[in-house]
């Protein structure tokens, strides 16, 4: 028998999930939405591959974009989605999902005619289910004869294979018909005719993970020991019982004579935020251990802690932590109760879940306004053509990208919102300014909440913010530098967007071998830890490796830091790129008027075309990445 290559297949449940944001409110009143991939085998796919498990998916989705928002989520998650049919006739299901109190999580499941409902046998490939260690099948697609019909056709190969079979309960009264629309929060209706459904599943089974309500609807009886000992009579499984703040007791073999003589892990005290897949956060947790054959006691921890997490957040899927986010947590714990406040994991969680990059960026700046203002200015021309020669800038780009990655722009807002179109049509990594441009103290471009600007913006974008920063500035100046920048850093963390802090400092005060070092240790200090820098070139090999040891040392995870220009002759350029070559934080880099500057007077003034401005761009940008390349840098996919 051929060895599985993928640990767990998940069927069933796959819906598209929108958390009310106004924490606290009725869900008749919520005014805005975050989304993100729904449904316990959806979560539980997405959860497992988070700590390190190969995990796929067989549902169904609809073939519309929020059929394909799940599907590229799953995609860059890690979670193989052959097994996932489009479904052309149905729409993918919704789920709308709230927070009013700490024990009230108000959902309505929009799952009539749904497409993961339409799972049947057809979907059920033998090969794909072959080669997989073990299966997860879902109480909820029992509730319906093509689906039940679906799940025990899995469970068939799946046993003839030598497979696992895992069945999570995910017991939902009003998904079988049993509580109204409005009672989605409902968790336990007692009913002899559901007990009597999933009856013929457990003997099947080999691992059976539900709460104590869950157990109760599997086992037949309202007694939690009685239905454990009655799931034992059907069952040679593995039991495992979900006991909410209690952690959770598993059952080997014989049930003893009292819950607590079961198998347990520790449990984490936190403040509950949000129970709301909760228990899909759980059951990732317990899987990895259990399927990497680890002891039911880590199985436990790994389970406990990955519950703690998600109550303790908001979202489901998003908000289950990553493998080494949970083996901090368990070797360091957490000062706070409450662990979305706990900066340190978060910063873990969020650069290891964030979108993958290339691993270098070669970037035309074209972020540049007062600049290309007095370029306009000198030339007569109106500032509204700054507009047309960016989208020409663009193409420029394009031009020598030639659809590979690792080649990026900056791009503004005010004047460039055509070409951050055009940007996105070529798949360019984009940088885009928030400061307001020479400002000094820092300034923003968007006045009023920053945060709230930054969600007008896709989330592919890069925010990116320009100080000019001395660490021997005035400390009055210092300090408010300081405060601007740690609202940019909050706004981002806040809103899902990776950030670049550009720091110059050689404009203010003298550039010594240890003044960039001091700001980013500076700046790090302050719980500041940005996914890109931008620096200015170095005068010596001892400043970039001080300033390599300041990042690696600090935070692990930057992506990196990109050289900038200053507007520098292309020869000074070369010299500054072998200067920084071997420095392994340096990932790239960022330069805008040594390529386009003389290309904006000489079109502004209507001297040169646009074919020929655009001609005069992508050479320029094609000598400095060769000097990038020929300096030893990275390389162009």
């Amino acid at each position: 028998m051929a060895a599985p290559m993928l640990d767990l297949i998940t069927i069933g449940r796959c819906s598209l999930d929108l958390y009310g944001q106004q924490i606290g409110g009725r869900l008749e009143d919520m005014g805005s939405f975050s989304k993100a991939i729904g449904g316990c085998p959806a979560n539980i796919a997405v959860g497992t591959a988070r700590l390190g498990l190969k995990s796929a998916l067989l549902t169904r989705v609809g073939d519309e974009q929020v059929g394909r928002f799940i599907l590229e989520q799953l995609a860059r998650e890690g979670v193989e989605t052959r097994g996932v049919t489009v479904d052309p006739k149905r729409l993918t299901a919704l789920v709308l999902l709230g927070v009013r109190d700490s024990s009230t999580f108000p959902l309505v499941f929009y799952r009539d005619n749904c497409a993961d409902m339409a799972l049947c046998e057809d979907d059920v490939d033998e090969a794909f289910l072959a080669s997989a260690a073990a299966i997860v099948v879902t109480g909820t697609h029992f509730a319906t004869a093509g689906t039940a019909a679906a799940q025990n056709k899995a469970m068939r190969i799946a046993k003839a294979h030598g497979r696992r079979v895992i069945f999570d309960v995910d017991y939902r009264p009003n998904l079988w018909g049993l509580a109204g629309h409005d009672a989605g929060e409902s968790r336990y209706i007692q009913s002899d005719e559901v007990t009597a459904h999933l009856a013929p599943v457990l003997p099947l089974c080999d691992l059976i993970v539900g709460t104590e309500e869950e157990l109760h609807i599997a086992g037949g009886s309202q007694d939690t020991l009685a239905a454990v000992r009655a799931i034992r009579a059907q069952s040679k499984a593995v039991i495992v019982c979900k006991r909410g703040p209690m952690g959770c007791v598993v059952f080997p073999a014989e049930i003893p004579d009292s819950l607590d003589d079961g198998v347990r892990g520790p449990g984490f005290p936190v403040e509950v935020y949000n129970v709301l897949g909760a228990g899909d956060s759980f059951m990732s947790g317990f899987l990895r251990g259990w399927l990497r054959g680890e002891t039911l006691e880590t199985c436990c921890a790994y389970a406990n802690a990955c519950g703690a997490f998600a109550v303790s957040r908001l979202l489901c899927s998003p908000e289950i932590p990553t493998f080494p986010e949970l083996e901090y947590f368990l070797a360091h714990g957490s000062q706070h109760r409450a662990l979305r406040h706990d900066e340190d994991i978060n910063h873990i969680h969020w650069a290891t879940t964030r979108s993958a990059t290339p691993p270098g960026i070669m970037a035309l700046a074209i972020d540049h306004r007062i600049q290309l203002e007095a370029v306009a200015t000198e030339v007569g021309a109106p500032f509204e053509r700054i507009s047309d020669f960016k989208v020409l800038a663009v193409q420029a780009a394009a031009r020598v990208a030639a659809g590979r990655p690792g080649f990026g722009m900056f791009i503004d807002g005010r004047y460039g919102r055509e070409a951050l179109f055009r940007a996105g049509d070529h798949n360019l990594w984009v940088a885009r300014p928030v400061e307001r441009t020479g400002s000094r103290p820092l300034d923003f471009e968007s006045g009023g909440s920053l945060g709230a600007h930054l969600t007008e913006w896709p989330s592919a974008q890069v925010v990116k913010c320009l100080c000019f920063y001395h660490p021997d500035d005035p400390e009055e100046l210092r300090l408010r530098q300081e405060r601007e920048l740690a609202r940019v850093y909050d706004a981002c963390r806040r809103t899902g967007r990776d950030v670049l802090i550009e720091i110059i400092a050689g404009k203010h005060g003298p550039l010594l071998d240890d003044t960039i070092p001091r700001v980013i240790n500076r700046l790090y200090d302050l719980g500041m830890k940005p996914d890109w820098w931008k620096l200015e070139p170095q005068k010596s090999a001892a400043a970039w490796g001080q300033i390599n040891a300041a990042i690696t040392t600090r935070d692990s995870y930057c992506r990196g830091v990109l050289v900038l220009g200053l507007e520098a002759p292309m020869a000074d350029l070369a010299a500054s790129f072998r200067a920084c070559a071997g420095v392994p934080v340096v990932r790239g880099f960022a330069v805008g008027r040594t390529i386009h500057i003389d290309p904006a007077r000489a079109w502004l003034s209507g001297k040169i075309s646009d074919a020929e401005a655009v001609d005069q761009m992508a050479g320029r940008f094609q000598q400095l990445v060769d000097a990038w390349q020929d300096a030893g840098q990275t390389k162009a996919a």
